[in-house]
């Protein structure tokens, strides 16, 4: 196997991949009933008219080895844009090839290239693997925030509820 890694930018028909590759992930850290995001969903957000994330995927020896999800976001104590990577997953026959590394660098690379000027992520509780791979590579730990989510019914009725706001022209209460 060789060692030259190659990368791009992940296009509509590579979703059937990128989804294997979330499926996987999930998988190995043990949550795969916390996936919901189906190959329609990727399709739309990844894809459609008002693009959401990109994804790059890495590949060696012509096949898809890993991949790595990641978005524009701001930071107002800093004043600056950054890239947020939801996910970083190689697959399993291509560990210690260094992909891992190769692929988070390339991203960061590009995002400089583009006026970002940091990378934040997060990493399942659990997954200390995962930890130990991003802080062998400098990542530090932010233990000044605590993570907070509004998902689902809970984020619908604080919205306003499901089904009762028709448009994005409305009143704030």
């Amino acid at each position: 196997m060789s060692t030259n890694v190659s990368f791009r930018v992940a296009e509509l028909g590579d979703s059937h991949e990128i989804m294997r590759a979330l499926r996987l992930l999930a998988e190995s850290i043990g949550v795969p009933e916390h996936l919901e995001c189906t190959k329609g969903d990727l399709e739309a957000a990844g894809f459609g008219s008002r693009r959401e994330f990109t994804v790059m995927l890495a590949e060696l020896d012509d096949k898809i080895a890993g991949m790595s999800l990641y978005f524009p976001i701001f930071s107002t104590w800093m004043g600056k844009a950054g890239m947020y990577i939801q996910d970083l997953f190689v697959h399993q026959e291509f560990r210690d090839h260094g992909i891992g590394e190769k692929l988070l660098r390339h991203v960061a690379r590009t995002a400089c290239c583009d006026g970002y000027h940091y990378l934040r992520l997060t990493v399942d509780n659990g997954n200390d693997a995962g930890a130990r791979f991003y802080h062998r590579h400098g990542f530090e730990a932010l233990n000044n925030e605590t993570s907070y989510g509004l998902y689902g019914t809970a984020f619908e009725e604080f919205a306003g509820g499901k089904g009762k706001i028709r448009s994005c022209d409305y009143a704030d209460p």
